[in-house]
């Protein structure tokens, strides 16, 4: 490792002799760490410490599976002293174990109630029994003869008592049975003290409750002295035991049992429309009040993971952890559920049986160090998450065990300890345990490019870390940094500038100082579908903790807003000294529904939606981000995104109209309500009132419950303005959300979401204003007997202000699209075609095609001996979950080692770690962006200037970029912080040399105008090229129509058709001519120039052959095919290309005037083409759909849909306008109240100040 700074502030002694903090990143002392606790453990148990080495030493080859569980689950328990010691946590380690031990009573008095006191009492007699004399009695007895139990919650008390008369119990049983040949005054002495303390409460209390009853039951118990004593206690025990355990009133673990498996009816529903049998829902009495987005799931306590522990039956000892390893039937298939379902257990096989055996034995750290053996980022799993290990548990016809939940239970405890991150993070990068790398290797030489960092990424970053690989991960995302102390990486000295270096990360001793909560925790970006696919039902605060785990890695570098294929090719990352590229893109292109007036305003694809939620910060209450939706909502599909949309539709709603309502008192107050009103056009004014109604109706509940002492109850506000319903076209037992993870099905009822079934959409019906009010379904009917679902056209409506699409997704492979034949595909084209990488007769690497159902890691591609890897998503055998994506990382990483093996093998000398550094100087130098300077062009546009060499370098007129400030060092404001949305903004000119980039911006909307408060220097993202060049013929004629901002576009563009010979004739439409801007760069890329203004100021043409004209484009089109212009220099009926970019409405008048005003001036076979401004977000092509646009072939009257960010360059006659308008005004009411929120922050005079002085 790069030499560190020894800070004394971070770098600290520990606590095994002559170890530093700091030394735990560096290979070198971490072979010298396991080789110290190798031989502690030799010292103390020899037998083990032989048998260790010998398993280590063969990678744990040819172990079986037993005898390995042995070494292992005896081996922790040594390990977790070490690692206590080594980070001076022994006490609070001891303190863990003994609050996990202490629980133990339970268990036991859990099996004596429903095997003893259960049994002995019928329901008949347990309904004779007096409950409350009895709960007194037993109080009595508690309080009067263990009394040091009322330190303890009621049921860990009475377990407690139980056990103690058990313990008893068993002594004067085996004593009288003349097993243990000693007399009464010889009994053990806590057998003797229970006695005692019995006997002492029963004559103190007589004559009270206990009293009575112990005197009854002394006479129905067959048993004499000490004996009798505490039988007579436990039948006290046992007769409330059975009555509580009979009416569940107390929801003790030890009354809990496991009910028997309806694999039809895993849920509880209620169906609440007698008409109507398909629509179902959650009763009230399990109806949840969630408010907003914190955690809704805090994972349980301690006594909850033991629990499901406890009921485990720690099979891996009979080899029978099908939870691990999978069931399997005779001829060796895997067996599949009732619903269908392979029950293939982890698909990480970690040790989950042996992993509860520690935690049972009070060992959380060597619980841990067993479970990071398979699963280092187990932060990334766990509650909530996966379950594909309950599927194979054991217990398949009840209750399985909850295995996550323990297993994250293992992972908190650790990180509640003293310095628990810093246990957890060095268990990924040296596990001595871990036979197959025990230890991170230094750095080999060779680096490898990951593109994607979700599960599947992130984890096989760790994999290539640990065998000595340098990793840079690029991903589409915007990736927040995290603060340079936290990571151990000094920011660069100055703009632009290289790192200054690696110092040692700062320890984290409280986990608290790197979590936050979910609604205010920085939208890191970093986890792709796990960050803004997976809901607040999970802790992402984890995702954290893998980042910062991967941060401080010497040889890993992350960097986002990096589109492979657009910004970074393949052949770019040979050039840059990749050795090797990983593709772990994940899911990709959303499913279309096929109904009428499917893409309608007030419709959107659920990735969409969650990106807009979960990325852009919708959700939270400091943010701008405008994503309006309106009630009722509809979610079509039956997945798990289609629970994650609706469960989040329905809290969103809530945030998003207490929002609007705290904007719009601020901007009346400031303006008045006539002003705030004019913005708003007729449609906008019938919905502001409901939104303002709605929230006035939140923060009345917020009033009510405080007073009442209560949570606010939101359900039955929501539900009554028409709630979220999702709708599936077959049976709720077909979902693949019930069938995967039927939990989350039931969450989504806890949370009021109603489920409909056996319903196929066929049409969404629009409002008079064009937006969706409804969606048409036909009934399904399913047909017992053939298992198939039959029409019945029986049609019914669902009101829908807002619908979200939810029909599954396929493969990210858009760089196959970008560059076709660069991978072989499928046969069906969803998936690269699997290869393996083998050796043929001329004793070199080639990638081989896998055999039908073999893993093959590899594409197609082959170059110089240099390969590309697929996983995750990506992967047909891996695609479907977090943990099969991060189980390919896993099984797919020693591909990639295997690649290298002859140089490793041969010693042959490796780069050193000055090589990596000069990648990463390399890579920051061209990758990050920063902002040179923002030039006001005129009042409403403005340049922003960066530097982003390779972005600016595969620009090609036409493209786009994705602009964004980082929330990190984005201003706050009022309370507010001023964050970007993603922002879609044209090349305007690029200077390759200096690295620069010029992209102008019209003010016009909130992020827009946030684009004035960049500072020379700030890092921003420019994520991008995207889109596609635009088409430059070679000699023809070419019309370039040009509106306000579409100007800024059109002259790169027309720069590159002169370049190839083009006449271009250009018109430029302002609505003010004071709007005019790049007026020299405009002229010198045309042969003329017709300048057209609305209004204000006429723009005086410069040049001979240029006009000046008062009107729209068209009419100008008009006037100067008329020759009323002055002489032309070209006639329109030559010209062979029309290009248009504008607003909506000047490209569809333009559209419109070649078919009727225009038509007679233009050749018939001319081609026209408009760049389309859709709506946009991710604008990583075929992602979030947000960019959709409706098609229509004007020949056929067929429909289709293009992606506007892959391809925005569209035939003008196809693109349904005014469907683009429509959707163009999705968050209207949102962006005029933000933007008259922002005209009050920046009329503020005190802003102004602070604006120009900073």
């Amino acid at each position: 490792m790069a030499e560190l700074s020894e800070n004394q502030a971070t770098n600290f002694e520990l606590g095994i002799d002559g170890f530093m903090f700091a030394e735990l990143f560096d290979a070198g002392r971490l072979k010298e760490l396991a080789d110290k606790f190798y031989d502690d453990v030799k010292k103390s148990d020899p037998l083990l410490g032989d048998a260790l080495n010998k398993y280590i030493d063969v990678r744990g080859i040819g172990y079986e599976k037993r005898v390995e569980s042995k070494i292992l689950t005896d081996a922790a328990p040594h390990l977790s002293d070490f690692i206590a010691r080594l980070f001076k946590v022994t006490t609070e380690n001891s303190e863990l174990e003994k609050d996990i031990l202490v629980q133990n009573p339970v268990w036991k008095y859990k099996f004596f109630v429903q095997r003893r006191a259960a049994k002995k009492f019928s329901a008949e007699r347990v309904a004779k029994l007096h409950e409350v004399k009895l709960w007194l009695a037993l109080t009595q007895l508690r309080n009067t003869a263990f009394d040091e139990t009322l330190l303890h919650d009621d049921e860990l008390a009475i377990a407690e008592m139980t056990v103690r008369l058990l313990d008893a119990e068993e002594t004067l049983v085996r004593t009288a049975s003349g097993i243990d040949r000693v007399s009464d005054t010889e009994l053990t002495p806590a057998a003797h003290d229970t006695v005692t303390r019995v006997q002492t409460a029963y004559e103190k209390l007589k004559d009270d409750e206990f009293g009575k009853l112990f005197s009854e039951y002394v006479l129905q118990e067959d048993a004499t002295g000490d004996l009798l004593t505490v039988r007579a206690g436990l039948h006290l025990l046992e007769a409330w035991s059975a009555v509580a355990f009979h009416t569940r009133a107390r929801k003790w673990h030890s009354f809990k049992v496991a009910h028997p498996l309806d694999y039809q009816n895993l849920v509880h529903l209620i169906h609440p429309e007698p008409e109507l049998h398909n629509i179902m829902r959650g009763g009230d009495d399990i109806l949840r009040k969630r408010d907003g987005f914190k955690l809704t799931d805090d994972r349980g306590t301690m006594r909850d993971a033991l629990n499901e522990i406890d009921y485990c039956l720690i099979c891996h000892e009979r080899e029978k952890d099908s939870c691990s390893t999978g069931l399997f039937e005779k001829d060796g298939s895997v067996k599949r559920n009732p619903l269908g379902i392979k029950t293939e257990g982890c698909p990480l096989d970690e040790k989950i049986s042996e992993m509860h055996l520690l935690k049972k034995h009070g060992d959380s750290i060597g619980a841990l160090a067993l479970v990071a053996i398979d699963n280092p980022m187990c932060a990334g799993t766990g509650h909530r998450i996966c379950n594909d290990c309950m599927k194979g548990c054991i217990f398949q016809k009840q209750e399985p065990v909850n295995i996550p939940l323990a297993e994250t239970s293992v992972l908190t405890d650790v990180l509640d300890l003293p310095y628990g991150f810093e246990i957890y993070s060095l268990l990924t990068r040296w596990n001595p345990l871990n036979a197959k790398r025990p230890y991170s290797l230094g750095y080999n030489g060779k680096n490898v490019m990951v593109v994607g960092l979700g599960p599947a990424g992130y984890t096989l970053a760790h994999y290539l870390l640990n065998e000595g690989f340098g990793v840079v991960g690029i991903d589409g995302l915007k990736i927040e940094p995290l603060p340079a102390t936290w990571t151990g990486s000094e920011p660069p000295a100055s703009a632009g500038g290289q790192s200054a270096g690696r110092t040692c990360p700062k320890p984290i001793k409280n986990i608290s100082d790197i979590t936050e909560e979910l609604d205010e925790r920085i939208l890191s970006g970093f986890g792709g579908v796990s960050e803004y696919g997976i809901t607040v039902r999970w802790d992402k605060n984890f995702l954290t903790m893998v980042q910062l785990m991967l941060s401080r890695r010497e040889h890993f570098r992350a960097y986002g807003g990096v589109r492979f294929g657009g910004t970074l090719t393949i052949e770019d990352a040979w050039a840059f000294g990749f050795d090797h590229i990983a593709i772990a893109t994940g899911a990709g292109r959303p499913t279309i529904v096929p109904m009428k007036n499917n893409l309608i305003r007030g419709i959107r694809q659920a990735s969409d939606f969650l990106m807009a939620l979960q990325l852009t910060g919708a959700f939270k209450k400091d943010t701008l981000s405008n994503l309006q939706v309106r009630l009722p909502a509809v979610v079509i599909g039956g997945g798990l995104t289609g629970i994650d949309t609706a469960t989040e539709l329905f809290a969103y709603y809530p945030v998003q109209v207490e929002k609007m309502l705290h904007k719009y008192e601020q901007v009346v107050e400031e303006f008045g309500e006539e002003h705030v009103t004019k913005a708003f056009d007729p449609e906008e004014l019938t919905v502001l009132p409901e939104f303002l109604d709605h929230a006035r109706q939140i923060r009345a509940e917020r009033i009510r419950s405080a007073a009442a002492g209560e949570e606010p109850n939101f359900v039955s506000l929501v539900r009554g303005w028409g709630g979220v319903s999702l709708i599936y076209r077959k049976r709720l037992q077909d979902s693949p959300a019930y069938r995967l993870n039927h939990e989350e099905v039931q969450k989504a009822l806890e949370e009021g979401i109603d489920f409909i079934e056996c319903m196929t959409p066929t049409e969404a019906v629009p409002d008079e204003f064009g937006a969706v009010r409804a969606v048409k379904f036909e009934r399904l009917e399913y047909v017992a007997d053939t298992g198939k679902f039959e029409k019945t056209n029986d049609i019914h409506e669902f009101p829908a202000r807002t619908v979200g699409v939810a029909a599954g997704t396929s493969p990210n492979v858009i760089y196959e699209k970008e560059k076709p034949g660069t991978f072989k595909m499928d046969e069906w084209r969803q998936f690269f075609q699997p290869f393996k990488v083998e050796r043929n007769g001329d004793g070199k690497l080639h990638a081989v095609e896998a055999a039908k159902g073999e893993a093959g890691f590899f594409t197609s591609y082959e170059h110089d001996g240099k390969f590309i890897s697929y996983y995750g998503d990506n992967h047909p055998q891996y695609a479907g979950n977090v943990v099969k994506a991060m189980a390919s990382a896993k099984d797919g990483y020693e591909r990639v080692v295997e690649l290298f093996a002859d140089e490793r093998n041969a010693h042959t000398p490796v780069r050193t770690s000055e090589a990596f550094e000069n990648l990463i100087a390399t890579l920051d130098e061209q990758l990050r962006a920063y902002v040179v300077r923002v030039d006001r062009l005129t009042p409403t546009i403005v340049d922003v200037i960066v530097k982003a060499p390779l972005q600016a370098r595969k620009f090609e007129p036409g493209q786009f970029y994705r602009l964004q400030n980082f929330e990190t060092s984005a201003p706050v404001v009022d309370g507010v912080r001023l964050m970007m949305e993603g922002l879609a903004l044209t090349g305007a000119w690029v200077d390759e040399e200096k690295g620069l980039l010029s992209m102008i911006v019209l003010e016009m909307g909130t992020s827009s105008r946030l684009c004035s408060l960049l500072k020379e220097g700030e890092e921003v993202l420019v994520m991008g090229p995207t889109g596609s060049p635009t088409e430059i013929p070679e000699n023809e004629n070419v019309l370039l129509a040009g509106g306000g901002l579409g100007n800024a576009v059109l002259f790169s563009i027309a720069r590159a058709l002169k370049a190839k010979n083009n006449h271009v004739i250009y018109f430029a439409g302002y609505k003010n001519g004071d709007d005019l801007f790049k007026r020299e760069e405009i002229e010198a890329a045309t042969d003329e120039v017709i300048w057209a203004t609305d209004w204000g100021t006429e723009i005086a043409p410069q040049r001979a052959q240029d006009a000046g004209f008062r009107g729209n484009i068209v009419k100008a089109m008009i006037g100067y095919a008329e020759g009323k212009l002055g002489s032309q220099t070209i006639d329109l009926k030559d010209i062979n290309r029309i290009i248009a970019i504008g607003s909506d409405r000047m490209m569809n008048a333009v559209r419109e005037a070649r078919h009727t005003v225009l038509k007679p001036y233009l050749n018939e076979q001319h081609v026209a083409i408009g760049s389309i401004n859709s709506p946009m977000q991710c604008m990583m092509k075929e992602v979030c759909a947000q960019c959709l646009q409706r098609h229509v072939n004007p020949h056929t009257g067929e429909e289709f849909f293009v992606f506007s960010c892959f391809n925005q360059d569209q035939h003008l006659d196809f693109v349904d306008f005014k469907n683009l308008n429509d959707r163009l005004k999705a968050n209207s009411i949102q962006e005029k109240l933000t933007n008259l929120w922002l005209d009050r922050i920046f009329g503020n005079e005190g802003f102004k100040v602070t604006q120009q002085t900073s």
